[in-house]
């Protein structure tokens, strides 16, 4: 259930997604009356959503959820709520509908409980999901050896988010408590995209797709199912 899509350019790469991502918008507001966009931060996706923010697209019924959060407020400049409000829910998608992971709670367990109540209002399965994958493998905030990491990866749990917390020597410098999807989240969804780009990435994906060690490379977990179509789109 992978297929491998790899272009020439970014540009010709953003624009093939924007047309996937509106199409599966579009029908999922035909047929349910919303949709569920589910996104990730990073300077990977930000052409794509700035690109999106422009469409002509019934974006008041289009529900837009983070796949996963560093565990600091929304004014810190590592929030990716904050992210993706700065690049997405701007111009003709400025009224869609955000829905963050990050809460009042001192941590991500602690708010925990509040976060999965907000993700299960959400319209499932998620219409699509843009995912990205870090050079150590990992994917959303499922980072290798990670503590929750045992528990996020579970299939076939009933939560859809998790709280993690990574090892500081696989975020060197970065903030270690980060709420995510869960595995079982991210199976709710039709389709998932990793959106990966440059011949680094490349040879980390061929990596994860020749091993099986989903604690060493956690995005192998996603790519090894096949309960959900995976769709990988790469430019250099």
């Amino acid at each position: 259930m992978l297929t491998e899509r790899l272009f020439e350019n970014r540009q010709d790469m953003v624009a093939a997604l924007e047309a996937e991502c509106v199409a599966a918008l579009t029908q999922a507001i035909e047929d349910r009356g919303e949709a569920t966009f589910m996104v990730s931060g990073g300077s990977t996706p930000e052409p794509l959503y700035k690109s999106l923010s422009n469409v002509d697209l019934d974006w008041e019924s289009v529900y837009i959820a983070l796949v996963d959060e560093r565990w600091v407020d929304f004014a810190h400049d590592k929030s990716n709520e904050a992210f993706t409000v700065k690049h997405l829910i701007q111009n003709k998608a400025a009224v869609a509908n955000l829905i963050g992971m990050k809460n009042t709670a001192a941590t991500a367990q602690e708010g925990l409980a509040d976060c999965e109540a907000a993700y299960q209002q959400l319209a499932q399965p998620f219409d699509i999901t843009i995912l990205g994958m870090g050079n150590d493998g990992h994917t959303a905030s499922l980072f290798p050896h990670a503590n929750g990491l045992e528990v996020a990866l579970n299939p076939d749990s009933s939560e859809l988010c998790a709280a993690i917390v990574a090892h500081q020597s696989e975020v060197t410098g970065a903030i270690t408590e980060r709420m995510t999807l869960s595995l079982a989240g991210l199976l709710r969804s039709r389709t998932l995209v990793l959106l990966i780009t440059g011949d680094e990435k490349l040879a980390v994906l061929r990596k994860a797709q020749a091993g099986t060690d989903v604690a060493e490379m956690p995005i192998r977990a996603i790519l090894q199912q096949d309960r959900v179509p995976v769709v990988v789109y790469w430019a250099p």
